[in-house]
């Protein structure tokens, strides 16, 4: 018999009550007493020397309790936010930025902190922010990721060359160079994966509060990582030990990687309520700040080659990547550029592979971390070169992808990059799943009514791997008096669901009801360690915590369970949520056991007070979700609209823990894929400003901008951890764009269109149409 809460049930999340009436808990509806607000002033130049900043009349201002500058921050001797680098994993070293909370001498970018105005409320804030007089001398910039490593370019940081922060390679370059000497057919792709942007629903806030009498400090941060941005702010900027400063990060509404570190205002918001004394200071981000503070995503130049032979079987893979950084080498934007050469064979046997990347810096807003950080690059480049490779050969796209899968038979499988070893996957099932469910066959029908339309239609296959998880986490259950049962969770659940699954995953293992689950995170005070939610580590790592803990839990309880039963603890069994004596039908709910522990007199000396447990796990090795998704558009010639039309996505993301969310999961990451390939882009002018600074200026799909999507999954057991899961969370973001615009190249095939980057817009591919139009007039004239 199932059980109704079970692992693998669609249970719904139970957060969402909360949620659609109003009752969720942000930081920005978090009102402490005596709170004060803060103002960003922010650069409005990408490249200047700050000559002059004059305060006097902002601290005059009425209401006005503080004015901040990079003079302050100097006086107070604190620290800048620096990145981890390759080399501090053993790799190549580099330029390390370091980034300070204002800026003291010359801004990089557009967005870039300058000072920020404390004042009674939030109206006189903002006025005495625009009295600040600050004269700038302006310098040339560059904002293109291939014009900052030409010759002559403007110097974003004296100490990196070129512009270069860092390189990597991986591969043999030997052997590829053999490999594509020896080769039949050479294709080669240049793309360029555009930037976009989280804008994630709740946009970031911070409450920073100093408390005199303990000289400690509260953080209210919509974090990803509470625990990470503790360790930024007390560690490198006010430079304290970690037990002096608590974060909370309570509800956050959406991160996909933007809110994963700590950002200046996080710092700004604690050392501005000591400057006022210890009067809690709340900032929250407006939609144009976000625009021009958040942490950015993608913004990838790559060449890509494959090397085929007469058959089509690839023989060899060579990668040449420019990975725009921004002004700054922000939070974790290293792996970025890391994961992009590391996965760039995809789910493909290729003999030899040879990839080089640099992670370059521009007068631009930094990028890092965004859902898929890398995957979706590598995926995209090689799904687009086999697409190229098909039409150069002349053989089928599927056919193509059948004859160079890694068959589930060589499975583990070491990829040429030499860093990776894939534990399990069976793609050709995958593919072949998805090709049914996207009705592959009855193409033809349609793209039939479709021309008798005066349509085009295209399809797309895109396959995708990814590798997901990093590093280590901790997990405790703790159990109360009244039998009750909390999950102490180092992970942050900021609309993953963890509240539901972890209690799912704890009722089926240890027999508590579901509803007896309390669930905990986002306080560095009650939560001793944690790492954070990004790179769909959760299950992986936090999930097999859990299961440690919960082992443990049962082992600590079981010496209790025997002296209670009057058995020996060898002839005890836990089976059921219950101790048992083997054999027998006396037994004792593990709660009444878990009680026994909380007596106030009369415990037994070998059993402390309390029954609680800990487990960790680690992501060494990670795990590698892959799925097939199948897009079908159609294309207005007249006007260049793309409207989807079918999309089907089959994904293999190990043991299934709640269908409704993983399903949940993939969803949405497709959407966000969507909107990267048919609309979204940030742009920079020339002179570094931000041209699309606003939502009538960003697109990003609506509702009414998608299909009905057709979503199955497949479970092929990670052999990396016991619980044989694999990441869900960055899958429909890495695996939409290469199906997407591998329809649109499909549908405008006919007219001789073979390439267009990303975002396939109406006036983009209303501008492809009518220059290959006017091509094949000017060659038959």
């Amino acid at each position: 018999m199932q059980k109704k809460f079970g692992i693998g049930q669609p249970v719904p999340r139970v957060e969402d009550p909360r949620f659609i009436t109003g009752r969720g808990r942000y930081v920005d509806d978090i009102e402490l007493p005596r709170q004060c607000h803060g103002v960003l002033v922010m650069s409005p130049h990408a490249h200047a020397h700050i000559k002059r900043i004059d305060s006097e009349r902002a601290k005059a201002a009425p209401g006005v309790l503080a004015v901040l500058t990079g003079a302050d921050v100097l006086a107070d001797k604190l620290g800048g936010l620096a990145p981890p680098m390759p080399e501090d994993m053993g790799g190549p070293k580099g330029f390390r930025t370091l980034r300070a909370i204002l800026v003291t001498d010359k801004v990089r970018a557009v967005g870039d902190r300058v000072a920020f105005v404390v004042a009674e409320s939030l109206a006189q804030a903002r006025d005495a922010a625009e009295l600040l007089d600050i004269e700038y001398e302006t310098l040339p910039a560059v904002t293109d990721v291939e014009d900052a490593v030409k010759p002559g370019a403007p110097v974003v940081w004296d100490g990196a060359p070129n512009n270069v922060s860092f390189t990597l390679m991986m591969g043999n370059k030997d052997a590829t160079e053999a490999a594509f000497a020896a080769a039949k057919h050479v294709v080669t792709l240049k793309l360029r994966n555009n930037r976009i942007t989280a804008n994630s629903i709740e946009p970031r806030a911070a409450i920073g509060q100093y408390h005199p009498g303990s000289e400690s400090y509260t953080l209210y941060s919509t974090s990803q990582n509470p625990h990470g941005t503790r360790s930024a702010v007390a560690g490198q900027v006010l430079k304290i030990p970690e037990t002096k400063l608590r974060v909370l990060s309570p509800d956050v509404g959406g991160g996909f990687g933007m809110k994963a570190g700590g950002y200046p205002e996080d710092a700004l918001v604690v050392w501005a309520s000591r400057k006022v004394g210890g009067r809690p200071v709340k900032w929250t981000s407006t939609r144009a700040e976000a625009l021009l503070g958040d942490s950015q995503g993608r913004d990838q130049v790559v060449t890509g080659e494959l090397a085929l032979d007469e058959a089509g079987r690839i023989l060899g893979l060579r990668v040449n990547a420019l990975h725009n950084m921004g002004s700054h080498v922000f939070g974790a934007a290293m792996v970025v550029p890391l994961f992009a050469l590391r996965l760039a064979p995809g789910v493909y046997q290729i003999p030899a592979v040879h990839v080089v990347g640099r992670a370059v810096l521009t007068n631009t807003i930094p990028l890092a971390p965004y859902r898929g950080a890398g995957r979706p690059e590598a995926t995209y480049l090689i799904e687009q070169l086999l697409d190229r490779a098909a039409r150069v050969i002349g053989i089928d796209a599927v056919e193509i992808r059948r004859r160079n899968f890694i068959p589930a038979a060589a499975m583990p499988h070491k990829l040429g990059t030499g860093f990776t070893t894939y534990d399990s996957g069976d793609f050709v099932h995958v593919m072949d799943e998805c090709l049914k469910l996207a009705d592959w066959s009855g193409f033809a029908r349609r793209a039939a009514e479709s021309k008798n339309r005066g349509k085009l239609r295209g399809r797309g296959v895109g396959y995708f791997l990814e590798e997901a998880a990093v590093f280590n986490e901790r997990m405790v259950l703790r159990f109360d008096p009244s039998g009750m049962l909390t999950i102490l969770a180092g992970t942050h659940s900021h609309g993953q669901g963890h509240e539901t699954v972890y209690a799912q995953m704890v009722s089926e293992w240890l027999g508590v009801p579901f509803e007896n689950i309390r669930f905990v995170q986002g306080d560095t005070d009650a939560v001793p360690i944690g790492r954070g939610t990004y790179g769909s580590r959760s299950m992986h790592v936090g999930g097999n915590a859990l299961k440690r803990a919960a082992d443990a839990i049962i082992e600590k309880a079981k010496p209790m369970a025997a002296m209670m039963l009057e058995a020996a603890a060898g002839d005890i069994e836990f089976k059921d949520g219950a101790f048992r004596i083997v054999g027998t039908d006396r037994a004792l709910p593990l709660t009444a056991v878990a009680q026994a522990f909380y007596r106030p007199a009369m415990l037994p000396p070998q059993f402390d007070v309390g029954l609680e447990a800990s487990g960790t796990f680690a992501a060494e090795p990670p795990n590698y979700p892959n799925g097939c998704h199948v897009c079908e558009v159609e294309i207005d010639p007249e006007t260049g609209l793309v409207t989807l039309d079918r999309y089907a996505a089959v994904d293999d993301v190990g043991r299934v823990m709640n269908r409704l969310l993983c399903e949940g999961q993939i969803h949405g990451g497709v959407a966000q894929g969507i909107g990267q390939a048919l609309m979204e882009r940030i742009v920079f002018d020339e002179s570094g400003q931000l041209v699309t600074g606003s939502f009538q200026d960003y697109a990003m799909p609506r509702a009414d901008d998608l299909p009905e999507f057709s979503s199955e999954l497949t479970e092929v057991p990670a052999k990396t951890n016991p619980l044989g899961v694999k990441g869900a969370g960055e899958a429909g973001a890495t695996g939409a764009p290469p199906a997407v615009i591998g329809a649109v190249l499909d549908a405008l095939k006919p007219l001789g269109i073979d390439h267009l980057d990303m975002p396939a817009t109406p006036d983009r591919v209303w501008a492809a149409i009518h220059t290959a139009a006017a091509m094949k007039a000017a060659a038959e004239a």
